[in-house]
């Protein structure tokens, strides 16, 4: 699967994202209770550099070369919450699935701190290689089989339909072409001024074509996979698996293969996917991140925006490749 059309990247790699406090930031009880819990001294503290929260995540080694991947947030903090989920979340996935796992949690100074198996391991950088993305496209979908059925437990988290999600969230065209809302900046210069009513009756036919009761991953980028040492990927972030039509998380990562100037159509085939719920897809997903891109600085980091324009202008430049636009 060669390259076939010209390459876009985004402004800023995605290994390199991230806005987040250092080590140092941390409460001193919370430092002392990690290294308790890690059996040592804290000699080193890698900042993971993707992502776009604002909170802490490290790759932490003692003296003794004891590692654990750490994350921790204030309790106030919505992300403290995320944390705690997805350590449910994580603890419950099957086997199969290629996930780091929860070693453990705890509570300290008012901080919500995780640590999951550490993952000698690198955010794949654009444009993908073939290889990294074959990897990345292997470990879902082993995961998307052992998650077709999910277990009680894993539903005890309260997973949403993704269906529920597109109707509630993701109908942006929709509102749109209703006149409730404006067309967003940042759609200035692509197909959709031209195309809204398609790009509407597109969204709008989506929810009845993902609905099912697989678990999916829900947030399933190129940021939220590691490549480690022996070319295996594991996916990372579990904070939103919803319920529906796995095709779609594929759909998501391979926006990033479309602009790696890669064949994603043909990445795509084996997935049973529809042809118009994949184009409901990046529609939807073009009008969400286009949306949110317009929305003025963001406190999470200071890429978030250039990564949600990016994304959104290439899921529609995906969606015009394969209508003829």
């Amino acid at each position: 699967m060669g390259v076939v059309r010209t390459i876009s990247l985004p402004d800023v790699p995605y290994g390199a994202t991230a806005d987040r406090p250092d080590w140092s930031d941390l409460p001193e009880g919370v430092r002392q209770a990690v290294a308790a819990r890690l059996d040592g001294p804290v000699v080193t503290v890698r900042s993971a550099g993707g992502g776009f929260t604002r909170a802490f995540a490290a790759l932490v080694t003692t003296a003794d070369g004891v590692t654990g991947f750490v994350k921790a947030a204030p309790r106030p903090d919505p992300i403290a919450d995320w944390y705690a989920r997805e350590a449910f979340i994580t603890s419950r996935l099957p086997a199969a699935v290629a996930a780091p796992r929860p070693l453990w949690t705890m509570v300290e100074s008012d901080y919500f701190v995780l640590c999951l198996d550490p993952v000698d391991g690198h955010v794949p950088a654009l444009p993908w290689s073939p290889p990294e993305l074959q990897a990345a496209l292997a470990a879902w979908s082993t995961a998307a089989e052992a998650l077709t059925v999910p277990s009680r437990e894993l539903l005890e988290a309260g997973v949403p339909a993704l269906a529920d999600i597109l109707r509630g969230e993701m109908s942006w065209w929709t509102e749109i072409a209703a006149g409730r809302e404006p067309m967003p900046r940042t759609a200035h210069g692509t197909v959709a001024p031209t195309r809204l009513a398609h790009l509407a009756r597109l969204e709008q036919e989506l929810p009845d074509l993902v609905t099912g009761d697989a678990l999916m991953h829900g947030d399933l980028r190129v940021d939220n996979v590691l490549i480690d040492r022996d070319g295996r990927a594991r996916l990372c972030d579990w904070t939103w698996p919803c319920l529906g039509a796995p095709w779609f998380d594929t759909v998501t990562l391979l926006v990033t293969a479309f602009a790696s100037g890669l064949d994603a159509d043909a990445y795509l085939s084996g997935w049973n996917a529809p042809a118009e719920g994949v184009d409901g897809a990046l529609a939807a997903l073009a009008g969400y991140w286009l949306v949110r891109a317009d929305g003025g600085p963001s406190s999470a980091s200071p890429h978030s925006r250039q990564h949600q324009r990016f994304s959104g202008e290439q899921a529609l430049a995906w969606l015009a490749d394969r209508r003829g636009w």
